[in-house]
This record gives structure tokens, sequence and C-alpha cells, in this order.
């Protein structure tokens, strides 16, 4: 007789990442399969651990087999505060519940969600330059222009056929400083883009075009770094370059289908939404070429949801995918079965001990992810190894800010 699957222990995990914090949830079952999923405190979320251990009563005794069960009584009792860290919880605890039925079933997750309809998943390499400049975690570190060069000509060497960047500002020695307000560095509340900003931002991607050559596709974040004015003339300042995409983050559908308008790169969004609902309006306004989807925020499940919708209305989807090995795996499995796939991200540059801490790496060749067929997600963590990389005293939110003091 298959297993029932019932869940005896819902336990929280972390460990450092050097700068930030790994976060997991470990389900385990009355006849002892675990379940794993990653999620997130740090992409301005404190708090998801402690949501999901005040839910984690409602699984007690509960079959992982009906995870769309116990994840609309979790919607229900959490109702009035949907959405944010909220939400993060139930996709979280979602995915751990289908690593365990999967496990269960002794199938690849991607055997769940339908059966995948590719064999390789083609990944662009994220944050390029951005990591690089946190120079005491990530070797060689990039202070200047020539490190700019450096990199652009790596992702060619190494195999990729694609790249994403960020804005930049250089200095009278072409030295370079990440440019972020929208995530207060600098700390500026209007998010005003002024012209330096966009002269920097057109001699950086003109410096990745000419090092990385004709071939590599390039993808520009420019984040909630501005509003749509500013977004605006960041486009006008770059429209005659070649450009595979620019991801532009706005709560409103309406300004982004505005911008799309009068923008002649695609433009990809919605990394920050979560359930259908929020994600529809940017459908039904033509907001978007690709619609980015956080599958560790979503739960994988309720993701095929929002692809489907996309399918729909004949846009595109991408997983957001910088956190842990063991997220990567999740999106491959979201990313394998998704007919409307448009490319996935991944972060190239990692830390010291990711390959210590997860059972298994993500396999890539070619640029592109190898699907594993392992059972479950294909990874998981090895806590023995977490535990000797203690969790950052700081919960979720960065612990050096930039916002100046006010005089009083």
């Amino acid at each position: 007789m298959p297993t029932k699957a019932i869940v005896s222990e819902v336990k929280t995990l972390s460990c450092s990442n050097s700068w930030r914090n790994y976060y997991f949830l470990k389900i385990t079952t009355e006849d002892g399969i675990v379940g794993w999923s990653e999620f997130d405190e740090n992409f301005g979320s404190p708090g998801v651990c402690a949501v999901i251990n005040e839910l984690a009563h409602r699984l007690i005794g509960q079959s992982a087999m009906y995870h769309e069960h116990i994840r609309e009584d979790l919607r229900n009792v959490t109702r009035p505060g949907s959405g944010g860290v909220v939400g993060q919880a139930l996709g979280a605890i979602e995915n751990a519940l289908l690593d365990v039925k999967a496990k269960a079933l002794d199938v690849p997750c991607h055997v769940l969600l339908g059966g995948k309809v590719r064999d390789q998943i083609r990944v662009y390499w994220s944050h390029c330059v951005s990591y690089r400049t946190r120079t005491e975690h990530f070797t060689p570190g990039i202070v200047d222009i020539n490190g700019v060069r450096q990199i652009a000509r790596e992702v060619g060497e190494k195999g990729f056929t694609a790249l994403k960047t960020n804005i930049f500002h250089y200095d009278d020695q072409n030295r370079i400083e990440g440019w972020s307000p929208g995530f207060s560095r600098p700390h500026e509340p209007g998010r005003n883009v002024e012209r330096k900003t966009r002269k920097d931002l057109r001699k950086h991607l003109e410096i990745m075009r000419e090092e990385a050559g004709p071939d590599i596709d390039i993808l520009l974040d420019l984040n909630f770094n501005g509003k749509t004015e500013g977004f605006l003339s960041m486009l006008r300042e770059i429209e005659d370059l070649d450009l595979f995409w620019v991801e532009i983050d706005t709560l409103d559908p309406k300004a982004l289908a505005y911008i799309r308008a009068n923008s002649r790169h695609p433009i990809s969004s919605c990394e920050t939404l979560i359930g259908l609902q929020q994600f529809l309006p940017f459908f039904r306004e033509q907001a978007v070429d690709v619609a980015i989807i956080d599958t560790p925020w979503n739960g994988v499940w309720q993701s095929l949801k929002i692809a489907a919708a996309a399918e729909a209305y004949e846009v595109n989807v991408a997983s957001h995918n910088f956190y842990g090995h063991l997220c990567t795996m999740m999106n491959a499995h979201f990313s394998a079965v998704v007919p409307n796939m448009r490319i996935m991200e991944i972060d190239i540059d990692r830390i010291a001990w990711d390959t210590e801490i997860f059972s298994h790496v993500p396999e890539i060749k070619d640029g592109h992810l190898i699907v594993p067929d392992r059972p479950g997600w294909g990874t998981e963590p090895i806590e023995s190894a977490l535990a000797k990389y203690p969790p950052l005293p700081t919960v979720g939110m960065p612990k050096r800010v930039s916002i100046p003091r006010l005089s009083l």
C-alpha cells in the first residue's frame, strides 16, 4: 500500500551565506520521508520563519499527498494578511509538501507537475558584475572598469549565452559603484534618474557588449530604481543598444503598459508579485513581454497556474532565482514543464561552501541547466554542513544601512 505521507514534524533551518542567510523548511512524515524547500528572508521579507512556525501545527496529521487541500486551509486562516511574508510562507510550505509527495511516489517533481517538455533550460548569468563588487565575499572582486571587462569576457569563455547586469556609476578613475535607490543604496526617496545615471548606464552596457561580443544576449535589470518618468529617460538613453530585455519593477500595471508601449526593448517584470490575482492586471493591460515568477515565494504548484494564465495572454514567463541550489532545482522543475518558458535566472558567482551544504549542485552545460531526474527536487540541504555555518545575527534585512541622519 502506498505511503500516506502523514506530516509529523515541521522545522525551519538557516545558515550563513557570508553576506546574507539561506533559509530552509524541512517537513518529515510519520514514515520517515523528508521533504525540503528553500525560502528567503533577505529580499525585504523578514518574518517568513515566524509565519511558518505559527502555521506548523495545522500541518501535523495532514497528508502531504493533498497539498492543495492544505494550501487552501492555510490560505483561509491567513486571508486578512494575504500576500507578503504570509504568502511566501505558504509558498515554502507548498514546495516542501511537493518534495514529500514526489519522494513518496519515487518520482522527480517535474512528473508531479505534468511532465517535462524539455530536458535542459537556457539560463542567464545573473548579477553579472554586481556580486563581485562585494569584494569581501566574491573572488575576483570588481572595483573598476577592468574588472567589468574581465567578467564580461568570462561569460562567453565559460559557455554561457546570456548575462544580466544592473546600474552602475563610474567616477573619474573609472571606479564603479552600484546605484539602487529602490533598495536604499543610496537613500534617495524620490528615486530620480539624473543625467549621470543615464550616461553611466549607457557606458556600462557598451563596455559589456564590447567585451562579451555580439553573440551574448545582455539583459538589464532596473529593479525599482526609478518611477515612470525615470524609467522612460533610461530607455530613451539606451534605445539603440542590443538588449534581450529590460527588467522593470513597478506595482502599477497601467504605468508599466505605458512604459512598454514607449520602449524599443522587450519589458519583463512581476518578480515581487504573489498570487494569480496580483499578476492578472499586468496581463490584462498587456504590460509585459515576459512575466517573471518567483516560485519560492508563490509555491511551484501555484506558479503553474500563473504561467497558464500568462499563456492565455500570449505572454512568456521566466524564473526569478537568486537564491541557493535548492531554489535553483525547484525553479528547474518548474521551468522544465512550462511550455511558455523564456529563460531561467541563475547566479554563477557563488560563495565557497555552496557545494558543501547541498547534496547535489546544478549541472550546467553550454549555458543550459540539465533537468535532474532524481526523486523530489533532486537536491537537499545537508544538516551537518549547515551547522558549520551559523546564520548571521541580522534577521531578514541588511545590517548596514545608508540612511543619513536628518537634523532636528
